[in-house]
């Protein structure tokens, strides 16, 4: 597939990048993948995979040098996400979700919380961000979680779901609203909380569709106390890191959805070249063929605008919502449809767990849900054309 290997080589990686991102490659294909499939199946969760991407130093690639960590691409982060998504969609989230968490941090932390916070990931920590509520999903500005200061700690009231790594962060970077400030957008706030912290306490496990092995939980926060220095940036400023969050974690998003989809593509076209029905290959029928063409063609083009968006935040552009919507609304979509094809062209086999396929559908399917429905995004990309009146 020749198409791929060169939209492959769209972003501009340094030499030590293509080493690494070649490291993650081979730990896919040799161990995590092997093991998706039994995690999923018990929904347990993936500490095998966290340990050896850990051995790699994974999560140094996006900690700036000046803290010990690498300072790698934003667009070699991307890569890393989708060939572990494709090996392991699970892990690929576990993984991806650290640095949702932790790159508000690094943008608008101050010197001694980064001195403090950062080793813990750089020691191979997993974080956690958390911002959804029962009432407050794709819009986050109705959350209800307090934070009330008390001299020096602030004390955190509320509840939290769908937390992906609730149960096993070392690191929860909560977004609740400042109890001395009006309540309404302006009153959203950032602070972090730490492992084993008094008063936060895990409510539930969720049993998903897909992604098994990832644990998704609901959190309570019950007179949870933390230090005043654990707040990021100033009260009242968080609705503007949780912007600029999203718009460099729905480009992740998209590139988890792309190494499911294209997991998904290459295992439907090695079925149908092998698969024989009326005396004939599955690929040599025209109609399937069309199909073919379709996605990928569809697979090419998003991960073309993939690299494009990755190129947008390396420039250290900042208004980047619109693109991060397109990207992350247009992945999500194709990896359903490509997903949901792949299972059609295995036939029956496409639906018993014995090919991955029938798995990887039911994992795409949540990429069109969270960070924003698909039809939030739509709404978004649409209403971005209104002229000013």
């Amino acid at each position: 597939m020749k198409v791929f290997e060169r939209i492959d080589a769209i972003p501009i990686l340094s030499a030590e990048e293509r080493l690494l991102l070649e490291s993650v490659q081979d730990l896919g294909r040799d161990k995590i993948a092997p093991r998706a499939a039994q995690y999923d199946a018990n929904s347990e969760f993936p500490w095998d995979n966290v340990k050896d991407i850990n051995a790699l130093g994974l999560n140094g690639m996006f900690i700036p040098t000046a803290h010990g960590g690498a300072g790698l691409s934003y667009a070699a982060y991307l890569a890393c996400v989708r060939e572990i998504s494709k090996a392991c969609a699970s892990t690929g989230v576990i993984w991806a979700t650290n640095f949702h968490a932790v790159k508000p941090l690094i943008d608008r932390g101050d010197e001694a919380l980064r001195k403090r916070l950062l080793p813990v990931m750089l020691d191979g920590g997993l974080a956690a961000l958390v911002i959804t509520e029962p009432s407050a999903g794709s819009d986050a500005t109705g959350m209800t979680t307090r934070f009330t200061p008390d001299g020096d700690q602030i004390v955190i009231d509320g509840g939290k779901i769908f937390i992906t790594n609730g149960d096993v962060a070392d690191l929860l970077l909560v977004f609740g609203k400042w109890a001395d400030l009006p309540d309404g957008k302006e009153a959203i706030t950032a602070l972090f909380v730490e492992k084993g912290t008094p008063g936060l306490s895990v409510l539930r496990k969720e049993e998903k569709m897909g992604l098994r092995a990832s644990s998704t939980v609901a959190l309570a926060f019950e007179g949870c106390r933390v230090p005043r220095a654990n707040l990021l940036g100033a009260p009242g400023e968080g609705l503007a890191m949780l912007l600029a969050s999203l718009n460099k974690s729905r480009p992740s998003i998209a590139a988890h959805a792309l190494g499911i989809a294209r997991g998904a593509f290459e295992d439907a076209v090695a079925y149908i070249n092998q698969r024989k029905q009326s005396g004939r290959r599955i690929v040599e029928f025209q109609g399937i063929q069309f199909l073919l063409a379709d996605l990928a063609t569809g697979l090419a083009q998003c991960e073309a605008w993939l690299w494009y968006v990755a190129g947008l935040v390396e420039r250290g552009e900042e208004d980047i919502g619109i693109e991060a919507s397109m990207l992350k609304m247009s992945a999500s979509d194709l990896a359903m449809r490509i997903t949901t094809e792949a299972v059609q062209l295995h036939g029956g086999y496409g639906y018993i767990r014995e090919y991955r396929v029938e798995r990887l559908m039911r994992d795409a399917k949540i990429t069109q849900i969270w960070e924003g429905t698909n039809q939030i995004h739509r709404q978004l990309i649409g209403r971005s054309f209104r002229e000013k009146t």
